[in-house]
């Protein structure tokens, strides 16, 4: 999707349904913010950076911070957790997991892959917000980004990796790919990509399935996100390292000069 498209009446009909703080966005038609998106297999980081970049640029502009990814291994954890049932449940969420997005496998269930599309229309109410909120002039910086190439691995749909077993749920699958192309037709200004090794990702996270990440980090390299301007960056380097980098890529994006600004939090991930 280019920016001209923005103006059609179907994208702006969506976007109004959600009011925006009039204080961070007083021009009716404010120049378009900047996008920058931050993305990554788990443990490289994404999270804490977009945190820490948001504390510095709200110094100088209307900035917010979007999650654009599903949420669904840490509930998945934390339903873990549970006392008694709670592995158990856990398992049997993992195995439907997996068997939806393993190329040849069959989808278990018109339940299963409700829940999927259920997540997956979460994500695009936030990426609405997340273009409105750019559209108001507000420079946004999100943690993922959704993407149309790889099925069922790093923010990539969720039902098109295996086969629909009925009707409905080959209409969900469809459904759902499309919500994917739209998201993934709007490019980011600037992409970041954590490039990080599966051990130290787990060494970040330990509560991680290392061999999921290891796949996770091989796809990530795959990614061109349509061709939008991507740098990579070597996030098994330090926090300060990695930090450092990441100033400089945004710099040429910004007005304001960001060099002075050191991360006051602990520099670790």
């Amino acid at each position: 999707m280019t920016i001209k498209s923005l103006n059609k009446p179907r994208e702006m009909s969506l976007d109004k349904k959600r009011p925006f703080d009039s204080k961070q966005a007083t021009e009716k038609h404010a120049p378009r913010g900047k996008l920058i998106a931050l993305v990554g297999c788990d443990g490289s980081g994404k999270s804490s950076l977009t945190s820490d970049l948001i504390g510095v640029l709200q110094k100088y502009r209307p900035v917010r911070r979007y999650y654009l990814g599903l949420g669904s291994g840490d509930l998945g954890r934390k339903i873990g957790k549970i006392p008694l049932v709670g592995s158990w449940i856990e398992s049997r969420l993992k195995q439907k997991a997996k068997a939806t997005r393993t190329k040849g496998e069959k989808i278990p269930g018109a339940l299963t892959a409700l829940v999927v599309y259920a997540f997956s229309l979460i994500r695009f109410f936030h990426y609405l917000q997340m273009r409105y909120a750019l559209n108001a002039g507000i420079t946004v910086i999100t943690d993922r980004y959704p993407q149309a190439e790889i099925a069922g691995q790093c923010d990539g749909p969720g039902l098109s990796a295996a086969k629909a077993g009925n009707r409905f749920v080959a209409w969900l699958v469809q459904s759902e790919a499309r919500l994917y192309r739209r998201m993934a037709s709007f490019h980011p200004d600037l992409i970041l990509r954590l490039d990080v090794d599966a051990e130290t990702a787990h060494a970040r996270k330990p509560d991680h399935d290392i061999e999921a990440m290891r796949i996770k980090a091989a796809v990530m390299k795959q990614l061109t996100f349509g061709g939008a301007h991507m740098e990579i960056i070597n996030a098994t380097q330090s926090y300060e390292a990695v930090w450092d980098t990441i100033i400089h890529f945004i710099q040429p994006y910004m007005n304001d000069d960001l060099s002075d600004n050191k991360n006051s939090r602990p520099l670790q991930f």
